[in-house]
């Protein structure tokens, strides 16, 4: 959350809204993980945060750039603090023989996410077809792209034992994981690319284009609350 606000331009009538998303909204989202408020936990920031933030930057008397500035805002809480509060979440399911073992599921999505990245990564440097998206990454394309979720659906799928999936479950699971993850990672290119900068890092510039915390999990902030999601409803928890 730092990485992204630092990058982001803010004024001073922001300052409220800034320390309502730092020492309220994010203890508050971790709470109600910790205490398994799942329904609350998909609400509170979409609904109740999103409609208070622009109500407390209101409050501070500034109009400029009012729109763009609470959206700035609303989408680091969104990324930053939503989709991150959702990998911990898992650690919270309950599910019926698997007590004790839910660490697993955080391993299965990180590898599933990791692995389709790489994937992506290693078929675009070898087929070197153009970018279907040149001015967000160089390296997307959806030929790569396609053949990255399916290696990653099927790791997903031969990684069924570790997880209280079934192999066609653990291969569906695994899919949505992938998709979710790898549209969220350009997601955060674009942003970086609006923000002119490489990496989320506190020099905004770097060699490899990961040397801040946000470059590593900025696939994870889409893909965690999707499968968490997906995972409790489908199986009813």
């Amino acid at each position: 959350m730092r990485e992204f606000i630092t990058l982001s331009p803010t004024r001073q009538g922001d300052h409220r809204s800034l320390v309502l998303a730092f020492f309220v909204v994010l203890p508050v989202q971790f709470a109600l993980v910790i205490t398994r408020r799942f329904d609350l936990v998909t609400v509170f920031i979409p609904v109740y945060v999103f409609l208070a933030i622009p109500v407390v930057s209101a409050l501070a008397n500034d109009p400029q750039r009012f729109l763009e500035r609470n959206a700035k805002l609303q989408w680091g809480i969104m990324v930053c603090v939503y989709g991150i509060s959702h990998v911990p979440a898992l650690l919270l399911l309950k599910f019926p023989n698997f007590q004790g073992k839910n660490a697993f599921l955080v391993f299965f999505l990180v590898f599933v996410v990791q692995s389709g990245m790489i994937v992506q990564h290693l078929v675009n440097n070898r087929l070197a077809r153009p970018a279907s998206a040149p001015n967000i990454s160089k390296s997307f394309n959806w030929l790569s792209w396609l053949i990255a979720v399916a290696v990653a659906s099927f790791v997903g799928g031969l990684m069924a034992g570790l997880t209280p999936f079934k192999p066609a479950q653990a291969l569906a699971m695994g899919l949505i994981a992938i998709v979710a993850g790898s549209m969220g990672h350009l997601v955060m290119k674009a942003l970086k690319r609006d923000r002119g900068i490489t990496n989320w890092g506190s020099e905004g510039k770097s060699v490899t284009g990961a040397s801040g915390l946000l470059d590593r999990v900025d696939a994870l902030c889409f893909a965690a609350p999707v499968f968490f999601h997906s995972v409790r409803w489908y199986f009813g928890l």
